[in-house]
């Protein structure tokens, strides 16, 4: 399964997404909250950032083009300076936003979050801001959108609507989306306003209610897992959807499939920190994957990591597909093996560092693994919770002019020993005569070689320190080297 998914994350490029739905500028004021007003009992924010980034959905955009797919943007806003910064950010990620009408008659949907600075860096939001237009679009704005639409369908793989219940997403410009997408054969993925009625959402290939709005439309407060199950198979049924997938938090989705029983789907409990946008990156997974070929359980298992990374971040960040594939490969390790290129492992090693993880790296040959070398390693294990071994190539062991024919034992071989050693977590091969580049792609926090180093002076140092890392200096165990144990095989001599 975890192979297939990853396949499935790689072939995401290539895929054209529509995105269709409430367009919003999301901005945020960060500031010190360090006293409070004496006019009344509140905090007083003294500014020290602003950031301004696309929401709504455009956070679906953001996210799709973080996962290496294509995306065309449809939807209103209004013809102010909002508008234009908001068709800005889109356009500098890579969204085509030639489908984004301007309207006269709405404001540009905008949500400002003002948020304090605990301890100058702890983020905490405060108070939000909303200033929009929620009337549905006059007729003139909703010929405009659906011309474009039809104009642009036949371009795309999959059509995403992300309704904020801001007007766009109305009645009939969701039904006559449906009808032209599955007339073309395109499927039509639906993240649903609350309190929206389905019935405008009738036909749609898969509809992804989170838990609190399942519960309005299913009428009830739905605790247990089978009783989700059941609901969601009769929505499925009633409104004529291919899917229901209900996003349940901490305990996965429940997805109900018509003709099929329900399939409860876990996922990873993983520590909240904001759940904003966590709506936005599911629908974007579900998109690509479905774009890219997976069944629906396969839309949904990566959808559930996907939401859960966001989670762990504050306000609307874009996951990209390297993140996802990094956190599959962290939790099925054991299945996957050690083995890692340079850019694969960079991704995991972000992961592993901003999850708190101190990332060791040490570096050589090992060619002909002796105790020396299982003494060396534990020792660099335990100067933090991650060992990365960065292995010379073949050609880099030439190029080094040792004695002998080495290496003796090809890469490949060497590689494979070293994953064997439970203090390795990872084996990563490289070309270069030294490790300096992939230093400064791994970017590890301890640089650890022999003391027989100090004096020649550490590949890697400058680069290592220069963001706050170190270099440890280990002393070797006496008596053994790979040169002096190729002579004693060569002469047949025992150890002394």
């Amino acid at each position: 399964m975890i192979p297939k998914l990853i396949q499935l994350l790689e072939s995401f490029p290539g895929h054209r997404i529509m995105v269709l739905g409430d367009w919003m500028l999301d901005q945020y004021l960060y500031g010190d909250a360090e006293r409070v007003s004496p006019e009344a009992p509140v905090p007083i924010l003294r500014v020290v950032e602003r950031e301004q980034r696309a929401g709504g959905s455009g956070s679906v955009a953001a996210n799709l083009i973080a996962l290496g797919l294509s995306v065309s943007c449809c939807g209103v806003v209004g013809r102010d300076a909002r508008g234009e910064t908001l068709i800005e950010l889109l356009a500098e990620c890579g969204a085509d936003t030639a489908g984004l009408l301007t309207a006269e008659d709405r404001p540009t949907t905008t949500k400002t979050r003002v948020v304090g600075l605990a301890q100058h860096r702890h983020r905490q939001q405060l108070l939000r801001i909303d200033e929009e237009g929620t009337h549905p679009l006059n007729e003139s704005s909703r010929r405009a959108l659906l011309d474009w639409y039809n104009q642009e369908l036949p371009r795309c793989d999959v059509v995403c609507i992300q309704d904020y219940d801001k007007g766009v997403a109305c009645g009939e410009i969701v039904q006559a989306v449906i009808r032209a997408a599955r007339q073309a054969g395109k499927p039509v993925l639906i993240d649903p306003a609350m309190n929206a009625p389905y019935e405008k959402y009738r036909g749609a290939t898969l509809a992804t209610p989170n838990r609190n709005e399942f519960r309005v439309l299913a009428g009830r407060n739905c605790r247990e897992i089978e009783t989700i199950g059941r609901l969601a198979s009769e929505i499925t049924e009633r409104y004529e959807f291919d899917g229901l997938a209900v996003t349940l938090d901490r305990d996965g989705a429940m997805l109900a499939r018509r003709g099929q029983p329900p399939a409860h789907i876990a996922t990873k409990v993983r520590s909240v920190y904001d759940n904003t946008g966590a709506g936005d990156a599911v629908l974007a997974m579900l998109a690509g994957a479905v774009a890219a070929g997976a069944t629906m359980e396969e839309a949904v298992r990566l959808a559930n990591i996907a939401g859960g990374l966001e989670v762990a971040k504050f306000g609307c960040v874009p996951i990209p597909r390297s993140e996802v594939i990094a956190d599959l490969r962290l939790e099925h390790q054991s299945q996957i093996g050690k083995r890692r290129t340079a850019e694969q492992l960079a991704a995991e090693l972000k992961l592993l560092r901003d999850r708190g993880q101190t990332i060791v790296f040490t570096n050589g040959c090992f060619d002909l693994i002796h105790p020396g070398h299982v003494d060396f390693l534990s020792r660099c294990r335990a100067l933090g919770g991650v060992l990365v071994v960065g292995l010379n190539s073949d050609a880099s062991v030439r190029m080094q002019n040792k004695e002998g024919n080495r290496p003796f034992l090809n890469q490949e071989e060497r590689a494979g020993v070293l994953a064997a050693l439970n203090d390795v977590d990872y084996v990563v091969i490289f070309d270069q005569p030294d490790p300096q580049d992939l230093i400064r792609t791994l970017r590890p926090d301890v640089l650890v070689k022999g003391q027989d180093w100090a004096e020649k002076g550490v590949v890697g140092r400058e680069i290592v320190e220069s963001y706050g890392g170190r270099v440890e200096l280990l002393p070797l165990l006496p008596g053994y080297s790979t040169t002096e144990l190729a002579r004693r095989i060569s002469k047949g001599t025992s150890p002394q």
